[in-house]
């Protein structure tokens, strides 16, 4: 695998096994991870190509208990 940074174009990623929420409404309005070595890779679904977003587990679990706590609620509201 080629070194991995933020930005790498996520088809790049060929040993990535994208996953994304079951509750994605279908139409490709999601987003997808990947385990990417010790990281984790994440991508938009409508762009499956396009680059990816690497973060270190702490930084994801941080990023998911903000969301649990409805930290970031207003963005979407």
């Amino acid at each position: 695998m080629s070194t991995i940074y933020n930005g790498i174009n996520a088809g790049e990623l060929k040993e990535a096994r994208w996953v994304k929420a079951s509750r994605s409404d279908g139409i490709n309005e999601c987003i997808e991870v990947a385990a990417v070595g010790e990281n984790i890779a994440m991508r938009n679904s409508r762009d499956p190509q396009g680059p990816a977003l690497i973060f270190t587990p702490g930084e994801l679990s941080a990023f998911a208990d903000g969301v649990s706590k409805g930290e970031f609620r207003h963005l979407t509201d």
